[in-house]
């Protein structure tokens, strides 16, 4: 008995184009994410998740709603401030 499946959308792609304000889908990098922080073991690299997820942002020009691949971004914006 128990939770052996778990729906989730890389990168939180996805909704129902039909109920208003529905913002999409919980991203499968934070579930995984949370999972492994429970000490659940997943069998899922979630380093190839979270590429995935910036891959198919990048092709359909969207940003990611996961908040793991924010935090972990390659291309953070700059810190830096000019005078």
């Amino acid at each position: 008995m128990g939770v052996s499946v778990v729906d989730s959308s890389v990168a939180g792609l996805g909704g129902c184009p039909y109920a208003k304000g529905a913002g999409g889908n919980v991203s499968t990098e934070d579930v995984v994410y949370m999972l492994h922080g429970l000490g659940i073991e997943t069998g899922v690299d979630l380093s190839k998740v979270i590429e995935a997820g910036e891959f198919i942002c990048q092709a359909l020009n969207r940003p990611t709603s996961s908040k793991v691949a924010q935090a972990t971004s390659k291309s953070k914006p700059s810190l830096s401030t000019s005078d």
